[in-house]
């Protein structure tokens, strides 16, 4: 381990986030529902079922749907086919036994996947949503990319990446291949 002084300021805000997020590991439900929210996040599963769940509305809803798990598949060959390989950052090192089992990637670190698909569908299934329901879709990606922190699979500043990275790609997937045509 490196002495701090000789940390980059990327090294001192993990540590600094990591350090926030020790209060809360150990304790429940916090464990409980972060390892949920993680778990719920792999492969966009959480996105892909809302956004079917609204696909029953109308088969307008349902081509969205359809349109909507297309352009998630598309993200996830962008970050894990393309920006992770540039990368190549190990994930966190964990030497602790985990309170509650989860899938381990095999992906590298940067950016989180997991943060960037929350914020492509909080893009992408918030067009013709209500201001609350926005609000709910882009807290609750805000949630699974904390709980990424929480679990120890990824780093702060990989999360902030992958948030990044989401916001921008979900901007161009809006704007290239909307869900809805709109009216």
């Amino acid at each position: 381990m490196t002495p701090p002084e000789t940390d980059s300021p990327v090294d001192r805000f993990d540590t600094m986030v990591d350090g926030w997020f020790d209060r809360l590991r150990g304790t429940e439900p916090a464990d409980r529902i972060l390892y949920a929210l993680t778990e719920l996040g792999d492969f966009g599963l959480i996105w892909v079922l809302l956004a079917f769940l609204r696909g029953l509305r109308s088969a307008e809803d349902e081509r969205a749907a359809w349109r909507f798990a297309a352009a998630l598949a598309a993200e996830s060959v962008i970050i894990n086919g393309v920006i992770k390989t540039q990368f190549k950052r190990e994930r966190p090192v964990v030497q602790e036994p985990r309170p509650h089992r989860m899938r381990i990637p095999l992906t590298t670190s940067f950016p989180s996947g997991h943060s960037s698909t929350a914020m492509v569908a909080g893009i992408l299934l918030s067009q013709r949503s209500s201001r609350p329901t926005r609000i709910a879709l882009f807290g609750l990606g805000g949630l699974v990319a904390a709980s990424r922190i929480h679990v120890r699979i990824h780093h702060a500043s990989d999360v902030v990446g992958g948030v990044t990275v989401g916001l921008a790609l979900g901007a161009i997937a809006r704007r290239v291949w909307p869900l809805y045509r709109d009216r």
